[in-house]
């Protein structure tokens, strides 16, 4: 006998979307021409909602909705909402990444709003500290990198691993703490 699939479409219903954020205390939301805008102990954001959605601020709790039926604006119901919700999160608690600087001679340190890196090159790499963003040596090979924008702080840490990347062979490099760093076999004589 053949097997028959039943091919179910997927509700129009967000599993992300339709859940409202709940606003703790010590933070204020406002939401005016499009635009969320929230401060905290940690800060402010500033988010422009998607047109096809549609955001509404009560006293303890922010919900997100779309505005029509089309694909756009279900997929950017949920988008929006995951974004607003981290933006909330960092408010209250701060967002944190180590990196472990290993090889030999790697070591970093912070100078006013720089932090320079020595990662093996002829030169110091000299990185611009963005605003938001707190950068501590907490050893010379280990870095954490904290913020109250997820976001910011993951380009941060991503952008630092760029100069130096996690090499396969002696595992140097800038590693991300719990990044697992595949090792491969050198040459065998």
């Amino acid at each position: 006998m053949l097997a028959v699939k039943f091919y179910v479409r997927y509700s129009k219903m967000s599993r992300v979307g339709k859940h409202p954020i709940a606003i703790p205390a010590g933070v204020s939301v406002l939401f005016k021409d499009g635009v969320l805008t929230g401060k905290g102990k940690n800060g402010e954001f500033s988010f422009k909602v998607h047109d096809s959605v549609f955001a509404e601020v009560t006293d303890e709790k922010i919900t997100f909705r779309p505005s029509g039926d089309d694909k756009v604006s279900r997929s950017m119901w949920g988008t929006c909402r995951a974004i607003v919700s981290k933006y909330i999160e960092g408010l209250t608690t701060l967002f944190s990444r180590k990196l472990n600087l290993v090889g030999v001679g790697y070591r970093g340190s912070v100078q006013g709003k720089n932090l320079v890196l020595q990662l093996g090159y002829s030169h110091e790499v000299v990185v611009e500290i963005p605003d938001g963003l707190t950068v501590v040596c907490e050893t010379p090979t280990a870095i954490r990198v904290s913020g109250a924008n997820k976001q910011l702080v993951g380009e941060m840490v991503k952008g630092l691993q760029k100069y130096r990347p996690p090499e396969p062979y002696k595992g140097k490099g800038v590693i991300i703490d719990g990044q697992y760093v595949y090792r491969k076999e050198g040459k065998k004589k």
